[in-house]
């Protein structure tokens, strides 16, 4: 075999004084996360109990918004799929991420947030909104969110 026959090598672009040391404890935490999580089997169950060993973990009133949530996903959306994203409760459609809960506690914030990925089919012309701050859930905001998933998965 020649040299030009022979396979490259790729090498890495790394810049002197980047790596893993530049991300902040935090961000690797996530990145582990992350990591984990697509390592982990795309079992149904498995991701039902991960989702709600990840809402076990919540303070209130994180815990009762993601488990309601939880609740309406399955009755209105149960074709989507639980699983954990970036640590956070999340449903998905072959494999892509339509809905997610980010619970306040995570980045110290103060709403919680029901967020929507682009495999919701959520468009109306050309701007719409993707995310919901969420502090209670009542009547109103449950058949909004009943709404919405519907129409994200539909």
């Amino acid at each position: 075999m020649s040299q030009a026959d022979k396979p490259r090598r790729s090498r890495g672009t790394r810049a002197a004084g980047q790596g893993a040391e530049g991300f902040s404890e935090v961000e690797r935490a996530a990145m582990r996360e992350r990591a984990r999580e697509l390592k982990a089997s795309k079992d149904r169950e498995q991701g039902e109990r991960e989702v709600l060993e990840k809402i076990a973990e919540l303070i209130e009133p994180d815990r009762s918004l993601a488990l309601r949530l939880h609740e309406l996903v399955k009755e209105c959306a149960p074709e989507l799929a639980p699983r954990t994203w970036y640590g956070m409760p999340a449903y998905a459609r072959d494999g892509k991420i339509v809905c997610f809960f980010q619970p306040a506690q995570k980045f110290k914030t103060r709403y919680a947030t029901l967020g929507f990925n682009d495999a919701a089919h959520l468009d109306e012309g050309q701007m719409w909104p993707t995310a919901y701050a969420l502090t209670a859930l009542g009547p109103t905001e449950e058949e909004r969110i009943r709404e919405l998933l519907r129409r994200a998965v539909g």
